[in-house]
């Protein structure tokens, strides 16, 4: 069904969460929409899992210490943490910012070169990491009235011979269509940035993940976790050469996840 009017989420969270959240239920105000505005063409994506007789404190340094740290970096914009759902990692983990070059600034590599002794321990609960940072290629499409409650994420690799067609027909054909969707708020496409995300640092070297393999990534803000597997959104996926261009694609990871924190850097002058 094409979207008119789209309808604010619903959070799967509720107000009473004992780790609470950032995400605010009704509208926003004028700082608040500011600072949702930025452009943001630098993306950190980090996927893992935590030891699971760790999960709580992780989440207690993750909300209370650690994005606090990293969104108060000049240059981020926004933080989020995502469950994972089904076989997806347990946590994926986002940072915005206002380019790729803030993930090598020198405040930054000295927050992760530094890390603190909460940090240290947290990242000896972390298992199968994968962390990669991004360059927007394209974005269609609008935040959500509040936040998105959840996130489609495909990382994959095109066949190097037919690379620009391909991305051509992902941008200009593929998510205008899908983006029409009721519940399909956002979607922006990315490349990842080798050089930055094969910088080692201290933080790194105690979780011992590395880049992923693929080259790009698709991030889609949906209002549902039961879209990508709908009517609709099959049906487009067969339409025309869509089946044939899914199907050339390499490396495939696709991961549904639901938001569980939020938190915005704070305005500056």
């Amino acid at each position: 069904m094409i979207r008119e009017t789209p309808s604010a989420p619903a959070s799967p969270l509720s107000p009473g969460d004992s780790l609470g959240n950032h995400i605010r239920p009704r509208g926003c105000s004028q700082k608040d929409k500011r600072m949702r505005q930025r452009v943001s063409r630098g993306f950190m994506g980090f996927w893992t899992d935590i030891d699971e007789d760790y999960v709580l404190e992780f989440q207690k340094w993750h909300n209370c210490e650690h994005m606090t740290e990293r969104t108060s970096i000049p240059g981020f914009h926004v933080g989020r943490r995502y469950r994972g759902l089904d076989e997806a990692p347990m946590f994926f983990i986002s940072y915005e910012t206002a380019e790729t070059a803030v993930f090598k600034s020198e405040l930054y590599l000295a927050a992760l070169n530094n890390p603190t002794s909460w940090t240290q321990e947290a990242l000896t609960h972390f298992k199968n990491s994968s962390r990669n940072l991004y360059n927007l290629l394209t974005s269609i499409g609008a935040q959500a009235p509040t936040e998105a409650p959840y996130a489609l994420v495909y990382r994959f690799n095109m066949p190097s011979e037919t690379e620009a067609e391909t991305l051509s027909w992902y941008s200009t054909e593929w998510m205008p269509v899908v983006q029409a969707l009721e519940g399909v708020y956002r979607i922006r496409l990315y490349e990842v940035d080798e050089e930055i995300s094969n910088i080692m640092t201290s933080e790194r070297a105690i979780y011992g993940g590395g880049p992923g393999q693929q080259k790009y990534m698709a991030y889609y803000e949906l209002g549902s976790p039961d879209i990508p597997s709908g009517d609709d959104w099959r049906g487009l996926r067969q339409a025309g050469r869509n089946t044939a261009m899914f199907g050339d694609l390499r490396n495939v990871f696709e991961e549904l996840s639901w938001l569980e924190f939020v938190m915005y850097a704070p305005e500056t002058d």
